[in-house]
């Protein structure tokens, strides 16, 4: 690789790594729920890479390391969404009084 070229993309990772996390500190408390579940769609695109490096079967090594990157971002996504799941469920009207 170019050395230009990985130096460019160095700085745009660094970039949006400080742009994420002042965009992530000024979110407000009642916007978690919303964000988390955006979050918890873009886990899915680690599943989505996981499953093709996975299914590549290059060599046993990339094989396993595919399995566990699909189990580990699956149970981050199923987790995620039972979270949001019951935050949201705490502010439904019908089930406040119970």
């Amino acid at each position: 690789m170019n050395t230009d070229l990985l130096i460019s993309h160095l700085w745009v990772f660094l970039l949006a790594t400080f742009v994420g996390l002042l965009v992530i500190r000024r979110v407000s408390p009642l916007l978690h729920t919303p964000l988390m579940s955006l979050t918890n769609a873009i886990s899915a695109i680690a599943v989505v890479g996981s499953l093709v490096v996975a299914g590549r079967q290059q060599s046993t090594l990339s094989t396993v390391l595919g399995s566990v990157a699909v189990t580990a971002s699956m149970i981050n996504i199923v987790g995620g969404y039972l979270i949001t799941y019951r935050m949201l469920s705490m502010f439904r009207k019908g089930k406040r009084g119970k």
